[in-house]
């Protein structure tokens, strides 16, 4: 069965570990970010071949987001625009924060498939593993 979450975050809240919460807390085992629209104070992200997160600090306008959310792991990618429309995005990690509001919506598939990080030796990293759940 799909179902979907929104939930409105507040100032100061973290997206990421909002995220994670919410992943635990409903059980969610595989959704998809369709959403998520709003303001940061700072922005927790990580570049392209880099080994650690770059805090960078706004106000910045969310133009961009997109993931996968599981209890198991999750995998974000956010674009953040300043005040002056330069805009910087990557991998989302903890330590960000709601500068006004962030509106966020997920599509929960965990009636269908679970996603799970699973080490990967080509990449070096964990990577999505995809299982679909037999129905009947």
């Amino acid at each position: 069965m799909i179902t979907s979450h929104a939930l409105r975050l507040m100032p100061g809240q973290d997206p990421y570990l909002v995220l994670q919460q919410l992943a635990a807390q409903k059980n969610i085992e595989a959704a998809v970010l369709l959403s998520a629209v709003g303001s940061l104070s700072k922005a927790a992200l990580r570049f392209a071949n880099r080994d650690r997160e770059t805090l960078i600090e706004g106000p910045l306008e969310i133009v961009s987001a997109t993931g996968v959310v599981s209890r198991h792991g999750m995998h974000l990618h956010l674009a953040a625009a300043d005040g002056d429309g330069a805009t910087r995005g990557g991998h989302l990690s903890p330590g960000s924060a709601v500068y006004t509001t962030c509106e966020i919506v997920l599509l929960d598939l965990s009636g269908e498939y679970v996603f799970e990080r699973k080490p990967c030796l080509e990449s070096g990293f964990d990577e999505l593993s995809v299982t679909a759940r037999r129905i009947g």
